[in-house]
């Protein structure tokens, strides 16, 4: 890949530079080296300037970018770069441009004005959160695309190798050439992984939660959340040198995210994404861009740590625009009462000058519409909402979960939580009344239920207007009140009467809401309420539902949600459901100790009784004295193990710059070995980092 480096000096200067002929050709020959070559660069800016101290290597840079809707501008002159391995968070509210900034950054859409330069060898990869998904081929068929380059790279090898050996002209120059173009392109495929990517493959689809019988599955039997899981793993798959998520966390469940949170952060080149997770953002982003009144912000932290810098920035912008609106009023003061006075005209007219040569200062526009959700009153259900006992469903052989045994008291707030697939919305559909099951399942006395699924936003007629989807449905005195529900989701003046079709996914969220509002509940089941609402919404809905004085069962894999809003965890898998007492970050806890050691191990019981409660800890002393001993030689194994790994690495690294230094060099170029013992040593380099990623994480759950 050839690059162009930005080094930045103590001095604060920039130059720019880019590497000699032989060497460019070397990376540009070699741009799959690239990951394990950042020593070379940072050896080659060292000689170049001794004292320079990092490196910035610009993939994407966005210059003077504007874009309009009738006229009416979503940003103006927006500039910034996009360098190699940041973790951007793009945030703004609904409608602030966020997706349409991933598009241009895409090349999906034009901009008014502005440029977009993406060198040609940097390739890029978008995750929309809506596209039309493929469904006939199998889970393993559609992930193999992601390979499609190497396929035909193996291809056009295997036509070489048949012609090699059918032609007989072995002294022609031609011969001689083929020969050469035979070599070059097979060291690139061993080179691109063209022997281990079924290896490749089979990890992404099971971090993202697919298992192995699952992989001849043709994908018309999964889900929409399911196919889009497939689409994300083909984009990891292609290793793109920036990668474009929009609400790539939607269809994923909480181990899911963990696992795609690890993935960006250790694996991933370039990474910008929008999302309203706010725990997936902290975790993954060291970066973050605002979108604001039409420009950016650009903050070189992590989301909380922005939402300071953004309350500070805009204290700044109001002690600053007050100041200004108090010169401006005394400068129109002093004009009209000294308009009309001869003796005053010059310093009237230099006046005049001095108030239109002010640049107007803008306060970032805050959104301060009331998002007033609160559910209304209704009557009192019976002490129990919901029973289950020994409810049981399959799909002929396929258990999805059975001997589930569980009491839901009235105005407790429980999460359902575990893997997609497991039987969440399953059992919601089962107490809807929904889908048949076997065993028994009771409603309590004067239960009233107002359901939220997954697709109700999805399931909005899009030729209605916003108004027209509420009329319909509203009934007697709430139809005069109807311009004010809308007004307070932010639906207010014209925006009622757009068509549901051009809203966002967020205010198709928020719509769907409305109508759940519309009749009295006193039993809330929410099925994933939070995908496509930004954080605001999700923290008015959190605080809407914490203060319900009903009974609410939330199917959700937002963490930073669920945190402080539910008392009870539902854990499904393996056909069995587990409650868990206490919060989410509790129940995360408990997970994470189990996964280290046998210690507080709860195992479901063989006996028929699924919804086991979770063990308190021991306390006998002994028993905590030796957990203890044991952790501290688990902690010390594991810390030996990093550093072995670490100093591994850093041979395995130096050994591959070397030899890719030989390789640059017109004989080394033509050696066969020296490309055999990259390959081996690359193998070597990506097996040590796979071990030292394994053992770093689970050392630091253990610290945790």
């Amino acid at each position: 890949m050839s690059v162009l480096l930005e080094f930045i000096n103590l001095e604060g200067n920039s130059r720019f530079s880019s590497f000699p002929t032989s060497r460019q050709r070397c990376f540009t020959d070699c741009s799959f080296f690239f990951p394990v070559s950042v020593r070379i660069f940072r050896w080659y800016a060292y000689l170049c300037n001794p004292k320079s101290l990092y490196i910035r290597i610009k993939v994407i840079s966005v210059e003077g970018l504007s874009v309009e809707f009738n006229a009416t501008p979503l940003f103006e002159d927006v500039s910034y770069v996009i360098n190699k391995k940041d973790r951007i968070a793009l945030v703004g509210k609904n409608g602030a441009g966020k997706s349409t900034m991933l598009k241009i950054l895409a090349g999906l859409q034009q901009p008014t004005h502005g440029t977009v330069a993406v060198p040609k060898d940097v390739t890029v990869g978008y995750l929309p959160q809506v596209m039309i998904l493929s469904d006939s081929r199998t889970v393993m068929g559609e992930a193999e695309l992601a390979f499609e380059d190497m396929f035909r790279l193996q291809k056009q090898l295997e036509q070489m190798n048949q012609e090699l050996a059918e032609r007989t002209d072995y002294e022609s120059e031609e011969y001689h050439r083929l020969i050469d173009r035979f070599t070059h392109e097979n060291d690139r495929f061993l080179m691109m992984g063209g022997t281990n990517y079924q290896a490749e493959i089979e990890r992404t689809l099971v971090g993202l939660g697919f298992s192995r019988d699952d992989f001849n599955r043709p994908t018309s039997e999964f889900s929409g959340g399911w196919r889009m899981r497939i689409e994300l793993a083909k984009l990891l798959l292609r290793h793109p040198d920036v990668l474009l998520l929009d609400e790539p966390t939607n269809h994923l469940d909480i181990e899911s995210i963990q696992w795609l949170e690890n993935f960006l952060a250790t694996r991933a080149n370039a990474v910008v994404l929008v999302s309203h997770d706010r725990a997936f953002l902290n975790n993954v982003t060291t970066r973050t861009i605002e979108i604001s009144c039409g420009k950016i912000y650009d903050y070189k932290v992590k989301y909380d740590d922005f939402v300071v810098l953004r309350k500070e920035r805009r204290e700044q912008q109001l002690r600053a625009y007050e100041n200004q609106q108090k010169q401006i009023e005394d400068t129109e003061a002093f004009i009209e009462r000294f308009r009309y006075k001869a003796t005053k005209a010059v310093q009237v007219q230099s006046r005049i000058k001095q108030l239109e040569k002010i640049e107007r200062i803008e306060v970032d526009e805050e959104d301060n519409s009331a998002l007033r959700l609160k559910f209304p009153p209704a009557s009192r259900s019976g002490n129990y909402p919901v029973i289950c006992e020994e409810v049981r469903k399959a799909y002929g052989n396929h258990v999805v979960f059975q001997h589930v045994n569980l009491t839901i008291n009235r105005g407790e707030k429980v999460a359902f939580v575990g893997k997609n697939g497991e039987g969440k919305s399953t059992l919601v559909k089962c107490i809807m009344g929904e889908i048949d099951f076997d065993g028994k399942l009771t409603i309590g006395h004067n239960v009233q239920i107002g359901y939220f699924a997954q697709n109700q936003a999805q399931m909005l007629d899009g030729e209605l207007t916003v108004f027209d989807t509420i009329d319909c449905v509203a009934t007697g005195d709430i139809r005069l009140k109807i311009r004010d529900i809308l007004g307070a989701f932010m639906f207010g003046g014209e925006a009622s009467d757009k068509k549901v079709k051009v809203l966002s996914g967020g205010e198709r969220t928020r719509l769907a809401m409305i109508k759940l509002l519309l009749e009295p509940v006193n039993f809330l089941i929410l099925d994933e309420p939070t995908n496509h609402l930004d954080m605001r919404s999700k923290d008015v809905l959190k605080d809407a539902i914490r203060d319900f004085d009903g009974t609410v069962i939330v199917v959700s894999h937002d963490r930073d949600f669920l945190d402080g809003l539910v008392d009870k965890v539902y854990e499904f898998g393996g056909g069995a459901v587990r409650e868990h007492l206490g919060g989410i970050y509790d129940f995360l806890q408990k997970k994470k100790i189990e996964s280290l050691n046998e210690l507080q191990k709860t195992t479901l019981s063989a006996s028929p009784t699924t919804v086991a409660k979770e063990k308190e800890p021991e306390t006998d002393n002994k028993l905590s004295y030796e957990a203890q001993k044991e952790l501290n030689k688990k902690r010390k194994r594991l810390e030996r193990q990093v550093e072995d790994c670490e100093k591994t690495i850093e041979q395995t690294e130096a050994a591959i710059a070397l030899l890719e230094e030989q390789m640059a060099t017109p004989e080394g170029a033509s050696d066969m070995q020296l490309y055999e013992r990259h390959q081996k040593l690359k193998h070597q380099l990506d097996e040590t980092v796979e071990e030292w990623e394994r053992v770093s994480l689970e050392l630091e759950e253990l610290l945790e």
